[in-house]
């Protein structure tokens, strides 16, 4: 399944998505929480930074920027420090501030988070202190946006409202602007306020609400994944959705649909250091793939992925592909994946470069593993992020003037044996002679050889040079080799190849 959602990955393009809602900014102190104060039983927080952050709104239009959205923001802010601050923020994120309306009469909303950190450990939020007020904009402000907003609509390929109950999201606004995106087929999520009005999303293709979220809505109480459902399918039939994504933490997602049934999508257990930002992650996520059309089931498998990797991290962190990419592919490495064809793997080194990887490549019979492979193969591994391991065909070790028994097992044998292998990520089988095309059409950063040889002897080695990437010869584990080995074993029978019993091949493709 990861290898599919890679593939979706790279279908996402740069979609231009508009962003609507409050727009916070969430101002961080960090410091040494050294000791108590002997003014007060409260800790003593001896401050060493400060800096600030995109919250509510303009967080969601951050995740998009990480996620190569092109994004416009429209909001409101007060005339004052805050405000001018939020705005050089989103000037420097990349993120269009056109419908940016500065409002004198209310201040810019801020949350002040005090960071402490004990003796040396990871810092923990000890204090939030905010500043803001709830009362809905005006409608003067209202109809600035919309003024600024409708003409344009056929800009985006999708829209996001994301309500903290500041006031923005009100009717006035929100009810126009999804009757006009729905005229236009434009998709249009929300990520509602805790608490809040769902007659305001009425019509909306869809919400991303968590648990807690979900029974203020529906009354009902998610203790099952059925109650999920129930929940989901109130949701969309209630306030005439397409689709509910109901967020439920260490459970996943449920996506309930007015035309399906309802789906668990479960998520894999994640070390939690700070919740901050994750729900953004999500609808940021959601946004991004129902732009570029995403199959909503494996939008909620991705917006797992990036709501999990958000949650690993302190505070208000943009996730980019690049990190959802690398996640996808330290969590797809089973021995049957490791498998591929020429073509796939291709496919598979081009997303690990946009991962930043380091791709290293060897090659060889490998027909009869032992401890000398293992050892070169740790060795290779370590030169790198990536290590493929390209292995000749019974045809092609035929070829090289091996011993007429050879090779003793098959190439699916050796394959499958190689996958098995913790240090390799990747195992193709070339029928050529020399490795010269899988290294054109890879192209590995590294090209190692285990064994006696020096760099010169390194079959391939001119083609790597050519286009700037290392060869490099490994060490070797004195006194092993395959040849050796079979020297050993070999009676005065012939020995024939060996092969994977038929129904053991029956079941590996079955499962």
């Amino acid at each position: 399944m990861s290898y599919h959602l890679l593939e979706v990955m790279e279908r996402l393009g740069r979609p231009r998505v508009l962003v609507v809602g409050d727009l916070i900014l969430d101002r961080y102190v960090w410091g040494d929480a050294e000791r108590i104060s002997q003014e007060a039983p409260v800790i003593l927080l001896r401050e060493e930074r400060q800096e600030t952050r995109l919250g509510g709104a303009a967080n969601v239009a951050q995740m998009l920027r990480g996620l190569d959205a092109e994004v416009d923001l429209a909001g409101v802010i007060g005339a004052d420090a805050d405000g001018r601050a939020l705005e050089m923020d989103l000037h420097r994120a990349g993120i269009g501030s056109k419908t940016v309306v500065a409002d004198p009469s209310r201040p810019t909303t801020a949350k002040v988070r005090f960071m402490g950190r004990a003796q040396y450990r990871h810092p923990h939020q000890m204090l939030r202190v905010d500043r803001e007020v709830r009362h809905a904009i005006s409608g003067g402000t209202v109809q600035q946006m919309l003024s600024a907003l409708l003409p344009r609509l056929g800009d985006y390929s999708a829209i996001l409202i994301s309500d903290y109950a500041k006031g923005v999201c009100t009717a006035g606004l929100l009810r126009p602007l999804i009757e006009a995106a729905r005229r236009r087929g434009l998709p249009v999520v929300v990520d509602p306020a805790a608490g809040g009005d769902y007659s305001l999303y009425v019509g909306a293709t869809g919400v991303t609400p968590n648990r807690s979220e979900t029974f203020k809505a529906t009354g009902r109480e998610i203790k099952s994944i059925e109650d999920g459902y129930a929940a989901g399918n109130q949701l969309v039939k209630q306030f005439n959705l397409d689709m509910a994504f109901v967020t439920l933490d260490r459970d996943g997602i449920v996506l309930a649909r007015k035309d399906a049934e309802p789906v668990h999508l479960p998520t894999r257990p994640r070390e939690v250091c700070d919740i901050t930002g994750a729900g953004d992650m999500v609808l940021a996520m959601i946004g991004v793939g129902l732009a570029a059309n995403v199959d909503p089931v494996d939008l909620c498998r991705l917006a797992n992925v990036a709501g999990g990797l958000e949650v690993e991290q302190v505070g208000v962190v943009p996730i980019h592909r690049q990190d959802i990419l690398g996640d996808l592919l330290r969590n797809s490495r089973t021995a049957e994946s490791k498998v591929c064809s020429l073509p796939d793997l291709v496919r598979h080194v081009t997303t690990r470069r946009k991962a930043g990887h380091k791709v290293v490549l060897t090659n060889g019979c490998f027909d009869l593993l032992h401890v000398g492979h293992v050892s070169y193969l740790q060795e290779a591994a370590r030169e790198g992020d990536c290590l493929i391991v390209a292995v000749n065909s019974d045809d092609s070790v035929r070829r090289l003037d091996k011993a007429p028994d050879r090779p003793l097992f098959d190439q699916e044998y050796r394959a499958r044996m190689l996958a098995g292998l913790e240090a390799v990520d990747y195992v193709v089988v070339f029928d050529e002679d020399t490795p010269h095309e899988i290294l054109r059409q890879l192209q590995p950063d590294v090209l190692v050889k285990g064994g006696t040889y020096r760099e010169d002897e390194i079959v391939g080695r001119e083609v790597v040079l050519a286009y700037g990437g290392r060869v490099k010869p490994l060490s070797i584990t004195a006194g092993v080799s395959t040849t050796e080995i079979v020297r050993r074993l070999r009676d005065s029978e012939d020995a024939a190849i060996i092969r994977l019993p038929e129904p053991v091949t029956e079941l590996r493709k079955a499962g």
